[in-house]
Parts: structure tokens; sequence; C-alpha cells
């Protein structure tokens, strides 16, 4: 029951597969994620204002959290890559910032 595990209430789920390139580059100003590949392994570049980290989501039992304020990529996807993706809040177009960091 990974809802109970969460620090927010899952308002959307969505997922990514048969990614060829690198997707997110942005952060957002309320939206917390949960991050779970489900098969094969991506690696995800956050970098929260003043670090910058590397991880590498290859098992299904690894979850990152990603914070509004963290600049998120995802890339290097594997073949067969599925990341499953839990949003704390339903998609708002308003909601993305597309500046890393001023």
């Amino acid at each position: 029951m990974i809802e109970k595990l969460l620090p927010f209430q899952v308002q959307r789920i969505y997922y990514l597969y048969n990614i060829t390139n690198e997707r997110g580059g942005h952060r957002h100003k309320v939206t917390k994620q949960a991050l779970i590949c489900l098969g094969g392994s991506c690696e995800i570049y956050v970098h929260d204002g003043e670090e910058e980290i590397f991880f590498l989501l290859d098992s299904n039992d690894k979850c990152l959290i990603i914070e509004p304020e963290d600049w998120h990529t995802m890339k290097n996807f594997s073949e067969g890559a599925i990341l499953l993706v839990l949003a704390s809040e339903y998609y708002d177009a308003e909601d993305y910032i597309d500046q890393k960091y001023i």
C-alpha cells in the first residue's frame, strides 16, 4: 500500500514508456511526485537549487520523491523501461516552471 507511505495524497497517476530521449526538464510550483521504475531502468537528474544529484531507478522497490523545487530530468531509459509517476496534484500547465534557477 504505497499510498500510505507517501508524504502526499495521490491525485494523478501516469507512466512513461518507450522513451528514447530525455523527459522532464522542469520543476513545479506545488506538485510533489513519486517515481518508480516498474521495469527496466532510468536515471533521474535532480537539482534542488543547491545540489545536483543523479539517481538510478533500476528496481521496482525503489521510490524517488521529487519536491516541487526540484528541477528534474529523466533520461537513459533502458529498453522496455516503464516509469510510474504518482503526483500530488492534478495536471495544471500553470504549475510547471521551465527555468532551472535564476
